[in-house]
């Protein structure tokens, strides 16, 4: 992860202990995981109305290839870690064939081999679709890719010219970053850059959404300059679409006939083989790891802090200190029924379908797993609670039940002004803009019944896993995964009547208060915490897990432990540094030459929100001299006192540890607290370094580029 509410409404749960702002994975990420090789996610296996299941066969990696067989003149690849890139993606191929007549197909860049773009036809178009991720990296699915295209001497397929081999290839970049963050669209930039280096064309301007503005609105505004590009380079007439009625993009069946057994219920992987091979855990396939929990906020008034351990025990799961757990959430009840309600599904939620995608070469034929019911879907498998985009209000406008609330509709659609005040600052989700829709309306109950169910599931995003930064050591506890989550609600500026709850930190808040009797008097969206077939929460409460998976990052502990280490995280971004301080304390134990190990952190109040009190004076007691804790409470005083003042105060220290080969690491609020920070040490190369503002500024700039100085944050 206005810019204030675009942000919070797509990270409504990254309000947490070193959660990357922007960080997540695609829905199941790297495989076509519901093919037609599996009976058991094959409509084919449940009803007559269609065949038996094909054999397994390899998918076709050569992509122009598969174009050719097609009929395809354009591909939009994505990179995407959230699912953001990969809903744009997929809005891209439907509005070349749709609104333009050209065939195209969105595909994950992962799924091809790019090594034959040099044989792509010079009348077909490549269009990248790619968000950047932590430090200006590639996202998971798109390294194969990057590496390919960084290659000092790339090879590709044919290479009938050595010096540009691209050169027949035409090509638009649409970048997916965030300005707060210092490589802003580092991966879209480099890839034009690149591509034009190895000879290819790009037929329009470079796209780029910042997701701390309007990504959505970047979009949009470079979507007005791209088509006419696009259509003149396939010598297309932008003015003469297709007409004819709306073409689906999924088929939705609802079954008679099904073997409950096959049903789906909101698991989020296709069940394993029965061969007693053994079951790999990752992002395709989340493991139901069993969970403790208690709260770490001392008297936090209106929030709560939970620690989390989840146990990896047994499993093929293993994390590294500074690594990241993904935990996948479930949409509440409360905005299940409403949009439920508002579609006509009331009384249809237990009814059993199928949904499958019309594209032939779709790079997931099936979105989630079926067959599964309406419940499922709107539950485990949709993101219901994000904001709908205005081209997703835009495509429902017909089905408004009067001419009023399609006036009201058609306003929110296509005027950006109105959609920012009663969409974006409200921080609405689709059933909420159908009830403002619908405001005045004595009965709101299948207002939207004629909205076909495809079009929800082609406009609403999957529901993706929430990142948190892992806050124990693999060396400490390699099977015991730390976690810690603040619980998110706020009320926006705008509608300060209405209050919007974070999606997961809230399930994983009544996870905690059903286990452990906890009740503060508050009032909360109700969650179906048992979980499909009752695998997360038995009523008994003698099992209790979630769904998770481990993902890598790259903010790691120096390889010489004898180095110093400073380390910045206020509030929620102490988390990572947990794990870090656990670790030097542990090395610190077992005799090893440890270097110091200074920690800069702080929060509101030393009683009440002070995050591991308890926990940071044997810690810092077993490091030694030369190793501090050294905290910045910032309502205790009648001047507010931040990280970055105290980081000042010991300015000459910090600047020394650093002509000793220190490294810095930050975590934390990407805006402002990390960008003081940065400009803090800028100042300390400055006034104790003796260099000029642009010499000063060159230091830190290598200090990222050799590593030493890292960050995890998040805006």
């Amino acid at each position: 992860m206005n810019g204030q509410s675009q942000r919070l409404a797509q990270r409504l749960d990254i309000i947490l202990l070193g959660t990357l702002g922007l960080g997540a994975i695609t829905w199941f990420a790297r495989n076509l995981l519901f093919g037609d090789s599996s009976p058991s996610n094959s409509l084919g296996a449940l009803s007559d109305k269609t065949s038996t299941p094909q054999a397994i066969s390899k998918p076709e990696s050569n992509f122009v290839k598969v174009m050719e067989q097609q009929g395809r003149r354009c591909i939009v690849f994505y990179g995407s870690q959230t699912g953001t890139a990969e809903d744009y993606a997929s809005r891209l191929a439907k509005e070349c064939t749709q609104r333009y007549g050209v065939s195209a197909m969105a595909a994950d860049v992962e799924q091809f081999d790019l090594s034959h773009m040099d044989t792509l036809p010079e009348d077909h178009v490549i269009i990248f679709v790619m968000a950047t991720y932590g430090e200006g990296e590639p996202t998971d699915n798109a390294v194969d890719f990057w590496e390919i295209l960084n290659d000092e001497q790339p090879q590709f397929s044919v290479m009938e010219n050595d010096e540009k081999p691209l050169e027949k290839v035409r090509y638009l970049v649409f970048g997916l970053g965030n300005k707060t963050y210092e490589h802003y669209n580092a991966v879209g930039r480099t890839i034009d850059k690149r591509m034009q280096h190895l000879g290819a064309r790009r037929i329009g301007e470079l796209g780029e959404g910042d997701d701390d503005a309007s990504m959505e609105e970047d979009f949009l505004a470079w979507q007005d300059t791209m088509w006419p590009a696009f259509c003149e380079a396939l010598g297309v007439d932008e003015n003469s679409a297709p007409s004819g009625p709306r073409q689906p993009i999924f088929e939705v069946d609802e079954l008679e006939s099904y073997d409950e057994d096959l049903v789906y219920h909101g698991e989020i992987a296709e069940r394993p083989k029965k061969d007693g091979s053994r079951i790999v855990y990752d992002a395709k396939r989340p493991y139901n790891a069993p969970v403790k929990t208690r709260e770490v906020f001392q008297d936090g008034g209106d929030r709560h802090c939970l620690h989390l351990d989840i146990d990896i025990t047994g499993t093929n799961l293993n994390y590294q200190t500074g690594d990241h757990v993904a935990v996948w959430p479930t949409n509440n009840e409360d905005q299940v029924h409403r949009l439920a309600s508002l579609l006509g599904l009331s009384n249809k939620l237990k009814s059993v379908v199928s949904v499958k995608s019309l594209d032939p070469a779709a790079s997931k034929q099936y979105p989630f797993p079926v067959p599964t019911t309406y419940h499922a879907i709107l539950r485990h498998y949709l993101d219901i609670c994000t904001m709908p985009s205005r081209q997703a209000l835009m495509s429902l406008v017909e089905y408004a039940p009067t001419e009023e609330s399609k006036a009201i509709l058609l306003k929110l659609a296509s005027d950006k002004d109105e959609y920012r005040r009663s969409v974006a600052e409200a921080v609405r989700n689709l059933g909420e803009v159908l009830e403002l829709v619908m405001a005045g309306a004595s009965n709101n109950d299948g207002a939207f019944a004629g909205v076909p169910f495809d079009l929800i599931v082609e406009n609403v995003s999957r529901l993706q896993p929430r990142y948190y930064s892992i806050s124990s050591s693999s060396k400490e506890s390699p099977t015991m995964i730390a976690a810690t989550a603040v619980t998110l609600e706020y009320r926006p500026e705008s509608t300060p009547n209405r209050t919007v709850y974070g999606v997961n930190t809230n399930y994983l808040w009544q996870i905690h208060a059903k286990v452990n009797q906890v009740d503060d008097g508050r009032s909360y969206p109700l969650y179906s915490l048992e979980g499909p077939r009752g695998a997360l929460l038995a009523a008994d409460l003698s099992h209790v897990k979630i769904p998770i998976h481990v993902r890598r990052s790259q903010f790691k502990l120096p390889r010489n432990i004898n180095v110093p280490v400073i380390m910045v995280g206020p509030g929620t971004g102490v988390a990572p540094f947990r794990g870090f301080v656990r670790e030097r304390a542990l090395q610190k134990k077992e005799g090893k030459a440890v270097g110091p190990t200074v920690l800069f952190t702080g929060c509101r109040h030393s009683q009440k929100d002070f995050l591991y009190a308890d926990e940071w004076t044997g810690l810092f007691d077993t490091l030694g001299e030369g190793s501090q804790l050294i905290t910045a409470f910032s309502r205790e005083t009648e001047k507010k006192v931040y990280v970055q003042h105290r980081l000042q105060e010991h300015g000459q220290q910090m600047w020394d540890y650093l002509q000793q080969g220190g490294y810095i690491y930050v975590c934390g609020d990407a805006k402002h607290m990390a960008r003081d920070v940065q400009q803090t040490f800028v100042s300390f190369a400055q006034t104790y370094g003796g260099r000029d503002e642009d010499k000063a500024n060159a230091f830190i700039k290598q200090l990222r580029t050799s590593g030493r100085y890292q960050e995890d944050v998040w805006s």
